[in-house]
C-alpha cells in the first residue's frame, strides 16, 4: 500500500459524526477534497471501533474517486490499533494524529512504520520552551493552537479563571520560526483568520465547524482555500 509523497498540511480538515449537525460525513468529506483541501482527519470521542474504521473507508474511497490518493492524507486522531485494523483490511489510512496524552510517537511509529505520517498536538502551556527542546525524531508535523475558543474541541487547556488558553499571531510566528517540522494552526480558525495566519509561515491551517457546520461545506471549504492561496505569502 503505497503511502503519500509529498506531505501537504496546507488545508487540513477535522471531523467526525458529532461535528455535521447530524448529517453525513462522507458527503462532506467528499465536498471537501473536491474543493482542493490536502489532508482529512477523522476525530471522533463517540464512535466505536468499527464505525471508525467505515467512516476511513469512505473517505479511502472518496480520495481514491478523486485521483489524489497520492496527494491528500488520511488520518486518524488517536486510535492506533483503528488504523491498523483498517490497514489490515485493506483501506489506505497514512497515519495518526496524536496529542500528549495520547500512546507515545515512538511506538506509534514502530507498529505504523517509516513511510506513515505522525502529528502531535503541541503542548498548549510553555508552548515556546516546549517547541525547542521538544523531540522530533518520530513525528512529522505539529498541530498548534487554539487560535479563538471552539466548542468542537472540549480538552482545551485551560487558565486559573477557567478560561481557554488561545495562541496569539505573534506567538504562532515564533513557533513557524522556532520548529524544524511544519505547523499547522486551527481551533476556531475562521475564513477572514487566513490571511492573517498565513503571514505567520506555518505550514497550514486546520478547521472544523467553519466546514462541517456549515450550510454548503464545499462552498466553504473553496472559500477558505482561496484565501490561503491568495495571500500575499503566498503569491511570491
Amino acid at each position: 500500500m503505497k503511502m503519500l509523497s509529498n506531505l501537504d498540511i496546507s488545508a487540513y480538515f477535522v471531523v467526525g459524526a458529532e461535528n455535521t449537525k447530524g448529517r453525513p460525513v462522507a458527503p462532506i468529506i467528499k465536498d471537501v477534497v473536491d474543493a482542493g483541501f490536502t489532508c482529512i482527519q477523522i476525530r471522533s470521542k463517540t464512535a466505536s471501533a468499527r464505525e471508525l474504521i467505515q467512516l476511513l473507508h469512505q473517505a479511502a474511497d472518496i480520495i481514491a474517486a478523486s485521483e489524489r490518493s497520492g496527494s491528500v492524507a488520511l488520518l486518524l486522531n488517536d486510535r492506533l490499533d483503528v488504523v491498523l485494523a483498517a490497514r489490515e483490511q485493506g483501506i489506505k489510512v497514512d497515519g495518526l494524529h496524536i496529542g500528549q496524552s495520547d500512546i507515545p510517537a515512538e511506538i506509534c511509529r514502530k507498529y505504523l512504520g517509516a513511510d506513515s505520517i505522525i502529528g502531535l498536538s503541541a503542548e498548549t502551556t510553555d508552548l515556546l520552551e516546549y517547541v525547542k527542546t521538544a523531540d522530533y525524531s518520530q513525528i512529522d508535523y505539529f498541530g498548534a493552537g487554539p487560535l479563538h475558543a471552539t466548542h468542537t474541541k472540549q480538552d482545551c487547556v485551560l487558565d486559573a479563571e477557567g478560561k481557554v488558553i488561545t495562541k496569539s499571531l505573534a506567538e504562532i510566528a515564533t513557533l513557524a520560526k522556532l520548529s524544524p517540522i511544519p505547523v499547522v494552526v486551527g481551533g476556531g480558525v475562521k475564513l477572514e483568520d487566513i490571511p492573517h495566519l498565513a503571514k505567520t509561515g506555518v505550514a497550514g491551517f486546520f478547521v472544523v465547524s467553519a466546514i462541517s457546520e456549515a450550510d454548503d461545506p464545499k462552498t466553504e471549504a473553496s472559500k477558505l482555500i482561496a484565501a490561503w492561496e491568495k495571500s500575499p505569502s503566498k503569491l511570491s
